[in-house]
């Protein structure tokens, strides 16, 4: 308890630069080392001899599924978390662990549901999320085993987020690496040695999620915690669980709506693209794991500068507030036009990480700069959407949560291709999107800010 009022006197008083470099590295290592949970896959199955191609795009299938899951533990975690994580800085201790009683009831509840509902549906929703008689069997294999560790998912993801409420970013890391290493020495164990395949990828990464919640749950239950899981706080609270709905819904409609993109781009390519459609959709899968090693760093920044930010708006220390905003807006646009730089000057290097097909090097090498055309401005979205969930402004989170996948991407992707006759109206679809996006959070977030942050201590 004592290292947690510490940290807490650290987020009240230490320079800004120097804390957020200091919770934001952990975080920003806790999300590169999470994304290799799936990359890794991605990586490993692609290279499977003779079917890699094919198996690699039927594991891209089940991404909506499996980005779905993810979306049910950030509406419960980071929900809960930011509301925590304000509770402390106003010293109300005993409010922010009832948040995270309720929290772990919701994540809980939806492992549950989640497990049992896509477990009788998912082939029929395979092939509604893009998969073809070539690759549905990889499909239901890769998914059939990764549901069987949903609770995992839920717990490992979820309530990371509260450690990381804290200040506590490093324990965060940890909890993380734990079980991204396991699975980068299971991977090629169960995938080639033991000749498995994706069901070994899935048994892999299902494994090393069960050792990362574990090691989650053991920091919240112990005394080295400021936030501890207590046995009389694990009960329903509707006003409390409306309060993390209300806070949850946009980062829940953030992720889930990646599983909406994911289907009507698959869809998309193989309706445009003919013969060629599972190459194409192959492409897809390739590209949207490299946007996740973009995506995922540049989320770690701003989880790990939130607590600053959540826990001095609570405190009513508004200027430090706005001093870490203009920082975090500098370092996330910085991050994203070097990504941009990186994608559109070396394409060919990203494509052959996931696979050894020159086919579809070439299309992913073609597409690539025009696909991430608007990654540049990125680092304005993911900076004003995380400013405003730690200063829980929940209706316009929620807002901004629509507005760059459901309200621009997805109807660009299915305007666009219709406009030109050809799968490239897909590929230009999400340059436009984000770069629209961002133009207009970052010009909400300016106008509202002296409503928020009034400049009286000024």
């Amino acid at each position: 308890m004592q290292q947690s009022v510490q940290t807490e006197a650290m987020l009240a008083n230490a320079p800004i630069g120097k804390l957020m470099l200091r919770l934001a590295i952990p975080t920003v290592a806790a999300q590169i080392i999470n994304m290799l949970y799936n990359i890794v896959d991605r990586i490993y199955i692609g290279h499977i001899p003779v079917v890699g191609n094919t198996a690699l795009t039927g594991v891209g299938v089940t991404f909506p599924i499996i980005t779905l899951i993810s979306a049910f533990a950030a509406f419960a975690g980071q929900g809960g978390a930011p509301l925590a994580s304000i509770q402390l800085g106003a010293g109300r201790r005993k409010e922010a662990e009832e948040i995270l009683g309720s929290s772990v009831l919701m994540l809980l509840t939806a492992a549950i549901a989640l497990t049992i509902g896509f477990s009788l549906v998912k082939e029929p929703v395979l092939y509604a999320f893009g998969a073809s008689p070539d690759t549905i069997g990889y499909a239901v294999d890769y998914i059939g085993i990764y549901l069987l560790g949903t609770l995992f998912v839920q717990i490992a993801l979820g309530l990371n987020t509260f450690i990381t409420a804290q200040g506590r970013t490093t324990v965060a890391m940890l909890s993380v690496v734990i079980g991204a290493a396991l699975n980068i020495v299971l991977d090629p164990i169960f995938i080639f040695l033991l000749g498995m395949g994706v069901r070994g990828a899935a048994l892999a990464t299902i494994l090393s999620q069960g050792v990362s919640a574990i090691w989650v749950l053991c920091f919240l239950c112990s005394r080295r915690s400021g936030l501890r899981i207590r046995k009389e706080n694990l009960r329903f609270r509707p006003q409390m669980i409306k309060r993390i709905a209300g806070l949850g819904i946009a980062p829940f409609i953030m992720q889930s709506t990646e599983s909406l993109v994911t289907i009507v781009l698959n869809r998309g390519m193989q309706t445009y693209g003919g013969s060629m459609g599972d190459l194409y959709v192959g492409s897809i899968t390739i590209m949207q794991s490299i946007m996740q090693m973009i995506v995922m760093p540049v989320q770690g920044i701003t989880q790990g500068t939130q607590p600053i930010m959540s826990y001095n708006y609570g405190a009513g220390n508004y200027l430090r507030v706005r001093k870490t905003f203009k920082r975090l807006l500098t370092v996330t646009l910085t991050v994203t036009f070097g990504a941009f730089l990186a994608v559109a000057l070396l394409p060919h290097m990203w494509a052959r990480i996931f696979t050894p097909n020159q086919e579809l090097i070439d299309l992913v090498s073609r597409m690539m700069p025009l696909f991430f055309g608007g990654i540049w401005a990125f680092g304005a979205q993911s900076a004003c959407q995380s400013s405003f969930m730690a200063l829980g402004q929940a209706k316009t989170s929620l807002f901004l949560a629509l507005l760059r996948k459901v309200i621009l991407l997805i109807p660009l992707a299915i305007i666009l291709p219709r406009a030109t006759g050809s799968v490239l109206g897909i590929y230009a679809a999400e340059p436009v999107a984000d770069f629209l996006a961002s133009c207009t959070t970052l010009t909400l977030f300016l106008h509202k800010r002296k409503e928020l942050l009034p400049l009286k201590q000024e």
